[in-house]
C-alpha cells in the first residue's frame, strides 16, 4: 500500500494525544483503499453485507460531520453528508464506482473541517451535543479504531494485503 502512513502518536497532553490518535485512524484508513481501483473500492466485503471500503469511507464521513463539525460548531445547519430520515444508509448501499473521487474529496473535507474546527480549543469545552471536546475526539477515535477493523478484513479479501 502507497499511502504514506501517520505514526502512532508519542506522547503528549490530552488534546494532543486524542488529535494523534484521530491522524493516525484516519491514515490507517486511507491506506487499506490506496492503490485499489475505483470498482474494488465498491465492492461488497461479504455478501449479503453491502459494506465496502467506500461505504466504511463514507460512513467516516458522516462520523467527521456528526462528532467534530456538528458537536463543535456554534452555528449551521446540522445535516448529514449523504444520510437523511428518507435513507439512513445512503452513506454504504447503493454506491458505485462513480461514488468514489466526490466521496473521497468529502471525507478529506470533513477532516479538514474537524482540525479547523479544533483550533484553540481544549478538551474539556462543552460541545454542541453537550459532551466535552474530550468525548468527541474520544468517540470518533473509536469509530475510526472499529470501523479501522471491517477494513482490514475487506482489503484483505479484495488482494490479500493485510497488516498495517
Amino acid at each position: 500500500m502507497s499511502e504514506q502512513r501517520v505514526p502512532q502518536p508519542g506522547d503528549g497532553d490530552e488534546l494532543q494525544l486524542l488529535t494523534g490518535w484521530l491522524s493516525f485512524h484516519r491514515s490507517a484508513l486511507a491506506a487499506k483503499c490506496a492503490g485499489l481501483c475505483d470498482e474494488q473500492l465498491v465492492e461488497a466485503s461479504a455478501p449479503p453485507s453491502p459494506l465496502s471500503l467506500l461505504g466504511l469511507v463514507r460512513h467516516m464521513t458522516e462520523m467527521e460531520r456528526v462528532y467534530a463539525g456538528w458537536a463543535l460548531a456554534t452555528d449551521g445547519p446540522r445535516t448529514f453528508v449523504y444520510c437523511s430520515e428518507e435513507n439512513e444508509d445512503a452513506d454504504i448501499i447503493g454506491l458505485s464506482p462513480d461514488d468514489v473521487g466526490e466521496s473521497m474529496r468529502l471525507w478529506r473535507a470533513e477532516c479538514a473541517a474537524t482540525d479547523d474546527l479544533l483550533t484553540d480549543r481544549s478538551a474539556d469545552d462543552v460541545t454542541w451535543n453537550e459532551q466535552s471536546v474530550r468525548w468527541n475526539l474520544v468517540k470518533l477515535v473509536q469509530e475510526y479504531a472499529r470501523h479501522n477493523g471491517h477494513a482490514d478484513l475487506i482489503r484483505e479479501r479484495i488482494d490479500g494485503q493485510v497488516g498495517e
